[in-house]
């Protein structure tokens, strides 16, 4: 059964919490896009755990952020790469099934 007072999910009592405590974060670089209704930011920070990359997105003011240490931005560009790649083919070609070398 679930209280009143507590939140039905472990989840949902962070989603809300309101802003963080500040950190000890440098920011390198922030590049800032806008793509039909959404904004992405991406912000290259460094902190005394290392570089990484934060990826906000903000849609009518409500954002999410994914967050990836910099020693896994190869493999996602990579990944991000293969993804664009696919979305440009045309139908046909994405729909006929690979030939073996």
């Amino acid at each position: 059964m679930f209280s009143k007072d507590r939140p039905a999910s472990g989840y949902s009592q962070y989603r809300n919490a309101g802003p963080r405590p500040s950190s000890n974060e440098d920011t390198l670089k922030t590049e800032t896009i806008q793509i039909e209704r959404k904004t992405f930011v991406f912000s290259l920070k460094e902190n005394p755990r290392g570089k990484f990359l934060r990826i906000t997105e903000d849609v009518s003011g409500r954002r999410d952020t994914i967050i990836i240490p910099a020693p896994g931005l190869v493999e996602f560009k990579k990944i991000v790469d293969e993804m664009v790649k696919v979305s440009s083919e045309s139908p046909e070609e994405s729909e006929q099934p690979e030939q073996p070398e």
